[in-house]
C-alpha cells in the first residue's frame, strides 16, 4: 500500500513538473482580452506574420504550418519567399529553423517549443483563452535584475526568455505596493500595481500593443486557419437547427391531432 501511494505521488510530482507556461502563468495577473477582430483583418494578419517571422522564427519553428498556407490571408508566393522565408527553404516547405536542435538545448537548455498551436494550447480555466494570454504575456515583460536574462514577466512569472521585442517596447519596471496579507494575519505581500517606463521604445505603447495584437491575431489563424469559417457556418447550423426545431414541432402537432 506504502509503495502505490509513493507511486502516485512521484506520478503528481512528475505530471507537476511537465505543466506549461499557462499553468505556471496562473500565478500570474489577470489577463487582457485580445481583441479578436484582428483575426478577420488581412492586413493586421499580414503584419503579425512579418512579426512572427522577423521576431520568433529565429528559434521557435512552426512545424504544422506550411510558407504556401500564407495565400489564405492574402499573400502572394512571392511575397512570402521574398519576405518571410530566411533559412533558404522553398515556400512548399513547413516553416521550420536554421538552428539545430542539439544545439537549441545546449544554448537555452531545452528547445524551444513550436509555436503552430500555441494560440490553442495556452487557454486556462478562470484566465480566459490561448490568445488572451499572449497579448498579456507579450506586453508584461519587464526588467529584472535577480533573473539570469535580466527579463522576467507578469503573466509567465520567472519565464526563461528573454525579452526580445525589448526594442520597439522599449525597457518598464514593474511597480509593487507592499499590502497586509489577507491570509496571513500580521505579514505583507507585494502587490502589483502597474509598469513604469524605463527607456522608450521604437514603438509608441500604442502601436506596440497593435503589432502584438497582430502577431497574436496570426498566432491564432496559424494554429486553426479555418476558424471564421467555421464559425461562420456555425452561426448557419443554429440558424437551420432553429428553424428545423419549429417546423418539426408543428409537422409532430399535425401527426398527433386526431390521437387523444
Amino acid at each position: 500500500m506504502k509503495k502505490l501511494i509513493l507511486a502516485l505521488g512521484m506520478s503528481v510530482l512528475a505530471s507537476l513538473s511537465l505543466l506549461g507556461p499557462a499553468q505556471a502563468a496562473a500565478g500570474g495577473i489577470p489577463w487582457d482580452k485580445f481583441p479578436t477582430e484582428r483575426t478577420t483583418d488581412m492586413a493586421a494578419l499580414q503584419n503579425g506574420a512579418k512579426v512572427f517571422a522577423n521576431y520568433c522564427l529565429s528559434c521557435h519553428a512552426a512545424g504544422f504550418m506550411r510558407y504556401n498556407r500564407l495565400r489564405d490571408i492574402g499573400l502572394t508566393e512571392q511575397q512570402i519567399a521574398e519576405n518571410l522565408v530566411f533559412t533558404g527553404a522553398k515556400v512548399g516547405d513547413t516553416m521550420g529553423i536554421a538552428m539545430d536542435p542539439k544545439d537549441a538545448k545546449a544554448w537555452f537548455g531545452k528547445v524551444p517549443p513550436d509555436l503552430t498551436l500555441v494560440a490553442r494550447s495556452r487557454s486556462a480555466a478562470g484566465k480566459g483563452s490561448g490568445s488572451d494570454y499572449l497579448y498579456t504575456y507579450f506586453r508584461t515583460y519587464y526588467r529584472d535584475d535577480t533573473t539570469l536574462t535580466g527579463w522576467n514577466n507578469m503573466a509567465f512569472p520567472n519565464v526563461g526568455m528573454p525579452h526580445v521585442l525589448w526594442e520597439l517596447q522599449g525597457q518598464q519596471r514593474a511597480v509593487f505596493e507592499e499590502q497586509p496579507n489577507p491570509q496571513a494575519a500580521g505579514k505583507t505581500m507585494q502587490v502589483f500595481k502597474g509598469f513604469e517606463q524605463l527607456t522608450p521604445g521604437t514603438m509608441s505603447p500604442a502601436e506596440y500593443n497593435l503589432a502584438i495584437a497582430d502577431l497574436v491575431a496570426f498566432l491564432a489563424w496559424m494554429a486553426e486557419p479555418n476558424q471564421n469559417d467555421r464559425k461562420r457556418l456555425g452561426v448557419w447550423v443554429l440558424a437551420f437547427l432553429a428553424v428545423f426545431t419549429v417546423i418539426a414541432w408543428r409537422l409532430n402537432a399535425a401527426f398527433w391531432k386526431d390521437i387523444k
